[in-house]
């Protein structure tokens, strides 16, 4: 097996030339979402594992041995990018001593870098803005529109690495493409007959998916981006629930019970509660996903909800 040595920031990395266990490239994600996108692409061509897992916070992630063996043994990493993983995963590259898989290496994708990027803050940024993240919103996933765009950045990646399997990764890819465009069309149509269409979240994760399918969000039971909600700004939001009408509030499931309640008991907006990530690594599980929470907020909010396209 041809073997290269890689000087990065002072430490010996060990690259070896693709000779993928059982004749298939090793793909490991960032994020389930990502690890689904991957295998509807790569089906049985590839193998697909992911790190964070998808009820966690993908901000705050707690690095483990074993994800340093899973990164030893990738031959691409999909990163999320923008920052999101900025306090857990570039530790866990440089320990993993992949040579293939450092960033600006042939086996590290930034998903993110052809993707539509809302929320590039502009200006000087301070900690008084708390967790801003300076690249932009990172939860780009959550429009799958942006989703097929990952899954054709994929597809040329696996090409690259298996080109005799470069056909198939193309044609998976553009069948994925037309099923998340499928899946934008039915759930914007499933809002459109929503009675109201404006909400709180808790963080800014919803930005894309409000943006995707013509939801306004009012506010966030954040203050500012990871600062927990003060009794002075959820007063406010009792403000605008009441004079906006504001029946939901979207909250992550990782997060504190407590401002829901509060808010739910001074307005009587309902809670729904989500995880802004798919529950597991499967094909099928990220779009089915999105048409979940789309029907989780249709059913609180009194519109026409509908099943998922289908199980993972």
């Amino acid at each position: 097996m041809k073997r290269a040595l890689i000087v990065l920031a002072g430490v010996a990395l060990l690259s070896v030339a693709p000779a993928f266990a059982q004749g298939k490239p090793n793909v490991i994600a960032s994020t389930e979402d990502l690890a689904s996108i991957a295998r509807e692409v790569g089906g049985d061509h590839i193998t697909v594992d992911s790190i964070a897992k998808g009820y966690q916070d993908p901000h705050f992630v707690e690095a483990k041995p074993s994800f340093i063996l899973k990164l030893q043994r990738a031959d691409l990493l999909i990163a999320v990018g923008r920052d999101l993983e900025i306090g857990w995963l570039p530790p866990l590259i440089q320990q993993s001593r992949n040579g293939r898989i450092q960033p600006g290496a042939d086996g590290y994708l930034d998903a993110s870098l052809n993707v539509q990027i809302l929320e590039i803050p502009t200006g000087q940024i301070t900690r008084a803005m708390g967790d801003v993240h300076p690249l932009g919103n990172p939860h780009y996933w959550l429009d799958p529109r942006n989703g097929a765009i990952v899954a054709r950045e994929i597809a040329a990646e696996l090409a690259r690495l298996d080109p005799a399997h470069a056909a198939a990764y193309a044609a998976r890819a553009e069948a994925f493409v037309r099923e998340a465009e499928a899946c934008h069309a039915r759930v914007e149509h499933a809002v459109a007959g929503w009675p109201a269409r404006t909400l709180f979240t808790y963080h800014s994760s919803w930005v894309y998916f409000g943006h995707a399918f013509g939801l306004e969000i009012a506010g966030t039971a954040e203050p500012v981006p990871g600062i927990p909600p003060t009794a002075k700004h959820l007063a406010e939001l009792v403000r605008i629930a009441r004079e906006r009408k504001v029946p939901l509030l979207l909250q992550e499931t990782y997060f504190s019970d407590d401002a829901g309640r509060f808010l739910a008991r001074e307005t009587g907006l309902r809670v729904v509660k989500a995880s802004p990530s798919c529950d597991n690594a499967q094909a099928g599980s990220y779009l089915a996903h999105i048409e979940q929470v789309a029907g989780l907020l249709a059913g609180a909010a009194g519109g026409a909800g509908g099943a998922p396209r289908r199980k993972p």
